[in-house]
Order: structure tokens, then sequence, then C-alpha cells
């Protein structure tokens, strides 16, 4: 097996932070390294380490979990202090391994892009690994040969404390203003991103959307070793004729999959290779998911949606959409969508946080309040059925999940219940 210079070997390691990352990392180091375990909320059993041992201890690194803000945390004096020893979990696996990446940034689009690399590249019998914020650890893959391909979905928490992880094919698929509590500034969310362009080499490939401002206001001012390949995600590309799969009418799934096509150019597949598996990609749950379809409407579960930008690609379909938001907004968050669409459209407001999406709203597009998403849904119901033309119900709360639920997955589920009891599916 290839490997690099292995720097994570025989050293005093502390992993903060013990969810699926950081258990994974140590299952991965322990075997040849002195690691301790620290966690602000679990109780850890064998190689624990309390907070004031950790004071006195000199370790060689320190590997956090993605969720970890040095800033909003139990050790976050002590991390930093020993800032230049933080380091993540890709680090480790790159310090290892010189297996060939695609790792997928960007704001909206992430999963999905790496489900259809992967799939695709599955069908044509590559040995390829979907591995990172998509929820299976990078440290977690076993049986690894030489020529084993890893698509790596990389948020901006991941990117933020990686030091050397370095990736042959990278792709910023878009960004907009997202995770502002936790970056600070726009700006420093952006430089975020781009650390995966960071440490590419010549011989590397970085894929961007081609009109998207805020990258191309931040190339403008920064350099990189690797080949920018700009996408033209407005390009009217053939094969949109040829594939017959609902899940690519939006436009946000048309760009997932233009940059599919970009990066996957360089694994010289024949179109009836690459066409086969699109045809039959089913997408991911609670991301732009059909969960109803008849001859009058259309329902859509987006309740990944975090933030108004995932929405726009739906917004923008010249039909009448039912739109079905609510819950904690994201700090920056705005509502831009051209004004021709807005007529189109009447949005259905629910849970606590109504004020910051009536104040996006008003004065563009129609819009009622409700208490929760069950009043909210039956009330489309209701609208819906006064109107003879195709629909679109769509829900894509634009906000996170906790005032209501445990996480999007939940919120998720719940909508796809209420679809079936009120419409009898």
């Amino acid at each position: 097996m290839k490997k690099n210079s292995n720097n994570f070997f025989k050293k005093k390691v502390l992993i903060y932070g013990l969810g699926k990352t950081g258990l994974s990392t140590y299952d991965y180091l322990k075997k040849k390294n002195i690691v301790f375990l620290y966690d602000d909320f679990k109780k850890i059993l064998k190689n624990s380490i309390d907070y004031r041992s950790i004071l006195k201890t000199n370790f060689d690194y320190i590997i956090i979990s993605p969720g970890i803000d040095i800033h909003k945390c139990k050790l976050s004096k002590f991390l930093k202090k020993n800032f230049n020893k933080i380091y993540s979990d890709l680090d480790v696996f790159y310090s290892s391994y010189k297996n060939d990446c695609i790792t997928i940034t960007g704001t909206n689009g992430k999963s999905t892009t790496c489900q259809l690399i992967y799939e695709i590249l599955l069908a044509n019998k590559y040995d390829v690994r979907l591995v990172g914020n998509i929820g299976n650890p990078i440290l977690s893959a076993k049986k690894i040969k030489p020529n084993t391909i890893f698509v790596v979905e990389a948020s901006s928490y991941q990117l933020e404390y990686s030091r050397v992880f370095k990736s042959k094919y990278s792709a910023i698929l878009n960004i907009s203003a997202d995770h502002i509590e936790r970056h600070k500034t726009l700006l420093k969310y952006i430089k975020a991103k781009f650390k995966l362009f960071k440490n590419q080499s010549k011989k590397s490939l970085g894929f961007v959307k081609k009109d998207d401002l805020l990258i191309r206001n931040f190339l403008k001012r920064k350099k990189f070793n690797c080949k920018i390949i700009k996408v033209n995600t407005n390009l009217n590309n053939r094969i949109f004729d040829k594939i017959n799969n609902d899940y690519f009418l939006t436009e946000a799934n048309k760009e997932n999959l233009l940059f599919t096509l970009a990066i996957l150019q360089n694994f010289r597949l024949k179109k009836n290779q690459i066409l086969r598996p699109i045809q039959k990609f089913k997408g991911l749950k609670y991301r732009q998911q059909i969960v109803f379809k008849n001859s009058k409407m259309i329902i859509i579960n987006d309740s990944k949606s975090t933030s108004f930008s995932s929405s726009l690609g739906i917004l923008k379909r010249n039909e009448k959409i039912y739109w079905i938001l609510g819950g904690i907004f994201k700090k920056g968050d705005k509502f831009y969508l051209p004004k021709k669409f807005h007529k189109n459209i009447k949005a259905f407001i629910f849970g606590r946080n109504k004020t910051f999406f009536n104040n996006q709203l008003k004065n563009k597009i129609e819009f009622e309040n409700f208490k929760n998403l069950k009043d909210a849904f039956k009330k489309v119901l209701f609208v819906s059925k006064q109107n003879s033309t195709h629909k679109i119900i769509l829900f894509s709360p634009c906000a996170a999940s906790f005032d209501s639920f445990k996480n999007f997955e939940e919120r998720g589920l719940y909508f796809n219940r209420l679809v079936k009891k009120y419409l009898n599916v």
C-alpha cells in the first residue's frame, strides 16, 4: 500500500470530542500511540483524562472533532494556547494513505454530489468509499487498497482545523452565508472552504462554480497551486435531454450533476456508463426528496435545508409553489429571489421564530403564520385543493430543526408521516 510519511506514530495524542469522528480516530490511533480522550459532556471509560491533567500534559497532537468550536468549549484557553498542535481526522488519514480523493465542499449540495459520484463509480466497478461529513468518518474505512478511491464530503468545520490534508480532485460547489455563528464572519467562512484548495499540488484539480459571486471575488485575491476549473452551471447540457429522472428537475440538482460530470471526465467513463447510474439515482432522504407525485401536484421533502440559498433552485420553478418553512434561522441569512418569481409562491411559516421569516419575506411573498408544522401542512393541503393548476408543495425549512426536533432527519420523517396521514398514501 502506498503510504505518506506517518507523523501520527508513537506520539502522545489528545482526542477532543467523542462522536463518530472522535471514536473512529481513537480506534485508528490507539495501537501505535499514547491516546487520551476528552469530551465536554460524555463520561469516558478507559483512557479518559480530566481537565486538570490536560493542562499539565504536553501533547504532540490534538485531534478535535468537527463539532468543537475552540471559542465555545471547556478547553477553549488550552486549545488557543496549543493551536499549532490542532489537527483533524482528515490530516490523520492523509498522513497514512496516498489514495486518490474526490473531496466536495460548498454551502449546499455536498451530500447529493458525493452520493452521485459514489454511485456512478461503484456501478462501474471502482473500489470506492463514501466518507466524511456524510456520516462515515474517513478513519472508519477498512480493507483499503492502493486503488481505493475516497469520495469525501468536507464541511467548513472539518476544513477549518485541517492542516495537511490534500485531495487530487476538490470542488467548491457554491458559497452563501452560512455557519456565521461559528466562523464569526462571512470571510472566515469562505477561507475555511478554500482551505481545501490551499494544500493541493500543481497536479491537482480544483472545481468551482463559474458564476458564484463570492467564489469569483475570492479567487481574484488569492492564488492556488492547483488548476482551477470553472464549472458553468448555466450550461444547457445535452445529457439532460437523455435523463428520465424527476430528481434532476430542480436547478440545484442539475448543478450537482454538472459538477459530477466535470469531475468524472477525468475517469474516462463512457456516456452510457455514467447515464445508467444517473437514471437509477434516487438521491438522499430529506434532500429535495419527491415523496408524492400525481397529475395535480408534487410534494418535495427538503428537510435538510437550513438556509434560504438551499431553497432558491426550486423556488425558481415557473409553477405555483406552496412553501413550508420555519425553525431556528441562521445568523446573517438573507432571502434573495428575483422579483419575477415572487408571484408564484405562497409561504406557510411555522415555529417560534416567525418574526425573522416575516421580516425577510414581507413585501415580497404572500405568507401566513402557524404554531407548528402540522397546522401549516394541513392549511397547505386545504389551499392547494382550491387551485386547479399543477402545484408544488415544498417543505424546505431554511432553518435548523432544534426548536422542535432532534435533527433534520427526525423533522423529515415527521413531515413524511404527515403526507401519508393526510393523503392516505
